[in-house]
């Protein structure tokens, strides 16, 4: 943990986040906290950052999402 004032909520965000793709088998290796965002320790959560996958996890995220 940081001295972030949304430190909890952010790494809480993160982790749902992972575990909800991982429970579709889906991983986001640069997934992970907006770092010039949780630096400037502003009054709002930091950003998540998504980062970079291949077309096929593209897929699959989105595969995951259109399912009701």
């Amino acid at each position: 943990m940081s001295g972030h004032p949304h430190d909890r909520e952010a790494t809480a965000a993160l982790d749902a986040l992972r575990g909800a793709l991982a429970a579709h088998g889906i991983t986001l290796p640069s997934l992970d906290l907006h770092l010039p965002s949780y630096a400037a320790r502003c009054g709002t959560p930091p950003l998540i950052s998504l980062g970079n996958c291949n077309p096929a996890t593209a897929q699959r995220i989105a595969a995951a999402l259109a399912k009701p």
